[in-house]
């Protein structure tokens, strides 16, 4: 009897426990907004709609798969590169050695450097210090295919020199040419090169500096050259210096470091240098420039003198120097040498050097008038000449 009873009040706690479980239920469902009940939500609401819901507000792990990653400062240098690298070529040189016993020819490699294609018919730029002394010069392209290249003109006092080869068009793309004039320190600068013979490099940089001044192999002055911290390598040189729209705006040309090796400190000779050099030198094979038709004593000399300006050794007969009554160095009677003209200014640009007046002249065309002053007898003189064709 006992144990009836006990099962009948466990039977009866369960069951009130059960309709107190469902009531609670029941007025959760209720306080839902809307009064809908959960189950009626469950059966009306999208799955996938949920899913997309309860990950909405979750951080994105990865990027977009088109982005790989990739910031748009990299993707830019990305496109930049290969759009860049197909105008941009290997150049190899050699020496050519007879053997003094069997007589048989031999090629000894010289060098190599870095250039680029200029235009459809083949020409290339580079460093004329990369071909200097060289018997033979090969140009590999971006394709990997390679051509025997011709020398058409040099500019040693430059530093540049064009080469051409007989490429089909379709492998020519020849180089996006920019301007100088308007560059700005800090700006971003990209070289492309084959530093150390390794092709189709590219390093980043800043315009470091502008207007600076080196020695060509010819120890004349280039000036306004842009110094890049963009990494320039041996075999670098040649190379195309780019903005950031992929346009040239200076060709590679000589690095300042202790060691041989980048020291981020990279010059370039401006393009606005390399957009009148090169026509000149693939119509003419070098520089057309005009001359005062004398001969100039060397700056060492000028410089143990102690004088400011450029001094006239010589008056070539005939010339535009001759007709303007310029007077030569001479020898007195008694041995003793007597000073010519000291060239002192241009139109009225000053001439402090030799290498003054060599970059002044660049400014005109043979069969100018300019206005020559001069030093002579200590007495500050002006007369009229007429350039001659450089000779």
């Amino acid at each position: 009897m006992n144990n009836r009873f006990s099962l009948f009040i466990w039977l009866a706690l369960l069951g009130c426990g059960f309709f107190a479980g469902a009531a609670w239920t029941s007025r959760a469902d209720a306080d839902l907004p809307g009064g809908t009940p959960s189950e009626e939500l469950a059966e009306t609401s999208d799955p996938k709609a949920s899913e997309t819901d309860a990950t909405a507000n979750l951080p994105s792990t990865r990027e977009p798969a088109a982005s790989n990653g990739l910031n748009p400062q990299e993707r830019a240098n990305i496109r930049l590169f290969e759009e860049a690298a197909p105008s941009v070529c290997y150049i190899t040189t050699t020496n050519v050695r007879r053997d003094y016993f069997s007589r048989n020819i031999t090629e000894i490699p010289r060098g190599s450097g870095s250039g680029f294609v200029w235009d459809y018919k083949g020409h290339i730029i580079t460093n004329y210090h990369v071909i200097q002394g060289a018997d033979r010069a090969t140009v590999t392209l971006a394709d990997r295919s390679t051509w025997e290249a011709v020398p058409v003109g040099v500019a040693p006092e430059k530093d540049l020199a064009v080469l051409r080869i007989e490429a089909p068009r379709n492998t020519l793309r020849p180089m996006p040419v920019g301007t100088s004039d308007n560059l700005q320190v800090g700006q971003s600068v990209y070289a492309i090169g084959n530093p150390f013979g390794l092709d189709q490099t590219l390093t980043t940089g800043i315009v470091s500096a502008l207007g600076r001044e080196i020695e060509s192999v010819a120890g004349i002055p280039i000036r306004d050259v842009i110094q890049t911290d963009a990494a320039i390598n041996p075999g670098n040189s040649g190379g195309p210096l780019l903005d950031s729209s992929g346009r040239l705006i200076g060709v590679n040309t000589a690095i300042y470091s202790p060691s041989g090796a980048s020291a981020g400190i990279g010059f370039s000779i401006p393009v606005d240098v390399v957009s009148w050099v090169v026509p000149e030198l693939i119509e003419f094979g070098r520089l057309k420039r005009p001359s005062l038709g004398v001969e100039l004593a060397r700056p060492q000399i000028v410089e143990r003198l102690g004088l400011d300006g450029a001094l006239v050794i010589d008056v070539i007969k005939g010339s535009g120097a001759e007709k303007a009554g310029i007077r030569p160095t001479t020898r007195d009677r008694y041995g003793s040498i007597v000073l010519g003209d000291i060239i002192t200014g241009i139109d009225g640009e000053a001439v402090k050097s030799t290498n003054d007046l060599i970059l002044i002249l660049e400014k005109y065309e043979p069969g100018d008038l300019v206005e020559v002053e001069l030093i002579r007898d200590e007495k500050r003189l002006k007369a009229p000449l007429r350039l001659d064709p450089a000779r």
